[in-house]
């Protein structure tokens, strides 16, 4: 495994253990969301330049619009929840009321 590679790799699993045992802010839940999306984006850039095609170039542009996408949805929900319920903490949201 190259350096790159284990980089990557390792940024990704962070991401997701802090997405797994850090749950107590919306905010931060985001952050870790955000950080396993770049981790996505620069192996899928590091993919496509040793292939070097030129039909998958197109994939990380892509995949940074739909980040940019789930970044300004997760980031509206953020705004919304903070004026609903006060704060941003995970355990004051209750699925079942309305």
């Amino acid at each position: 495994m190259t350096p790159t590679h284990y980089a990557i790799s390792s940024t990704f699993i962070l991401g997701l253990t802090g997405l797994a045992f850090h749950r107590t802010h919306l905010l931060s839940a985001l952050l870790c969301l955000e950080a396993m999306m770049l981790s996505l984006y620069l192996a899928l850039s590091v993919w496509s330049l040793q292939l070097d095609s030129t039909n998958s170039s197109a994939a990380p542009m892509l995949l940074l619009a739909f980040s940019a996408c789930e970044a300004s949805t997760g980031l509206a929900l953020l705004v919304a929840t903070s004026r609903t319920h006060g704060s941003d903490r995970l355990n004051s949201l209750n699925l079942l009321q309305c």
